[in-house]
């Protein structure tokens, strides 16, 4: 009876043994973070100076304003109870995504506070863009914010797939894999205290 405990044991371990080996890595490189701050950096659009004089009227259903200056002008930002709004200033009438040219230039802007890691925009298609050094961008315009992923950003999340049993695209599979797996660590855990109470014994 005891051989056949210690050959589940051992066939247990052999199952964890990929999971085991994936968590202890990613866990050292989450431990470490290298390269963390350009994976994660906080891009933003690059503030300018606004004109004097400019009159805002708050209407009653509106939360939070905040008026910004970028390269392409003053935008009025609008936080209400529904999605948030991005007008023009005087007018306070929603502005519209800008052209090709435009988003270039705001683009631009926002990444020429880093060149090493950013380099130069190459292509753009909507509100997303990728540049030269191969880092994609996204801009919610309605917000007026910016992501980026580079190549160690889509790495590190990778990581963090493996670390957690993401491995399968489905969420309701890779939910079923994470339990199993600890299903099996608790195995392996018991079988090994009834091996080694039985040695004690």
């Amino acid at each position: 009876m005891s051989i056949n405990t210690r050959k589940l044991h051992r066939l247990l371990g052999l199952l964890l043994l990929l999971p085991l080996f994936g968590w202890a890595l990613t866990g050292a490189v989450f431990f470490i973070k290298p390269g963390y701050q350009g994976a994660y950096e906080q891009l933003a659009v690059k503030a300018r100076p606004l004109a004097d004089g400019m009159e805002i009227r708050p209407e009653p259903h509106w939360r939070q304003v905040r008026l910004v200056g970028t390269v392409l002008g003053a935008h009025l930002l609008v936080t209400t109870e529904g999605p948030p709004l991005h007008l023009q200033p005087g007018s306070q009438q929603p502005l519209p995504l800008p052209d090709e040219a435009g988003l270039w230039r705001l683009l631009q802007d926002a990444i020429s506070v880093n060149p090493t890691r950013y380099g130069d925009i190459v292509a753009l298609e909507g509100a997303r863009a990728r540049t030269s050094t191969g880092v994609s961008l996204h801009l919610d315009w309605n917000t007026l914010t910016l992501r980026q992923q580079g190549w160690d950003t889509r790495l590190i999340n990778g990581l963090y797939r493996v670390h957690y049993l993401q491995w399968l695209p489905s969420a309701g599979a890779n939910r079923m894999l994470g339990l199993a797996g600890l299903a099996l660590l608790l195995a392996m855990a018991l079988v090994g205290f009834r091996l080694c109470f039985r040695k004690r014994s």
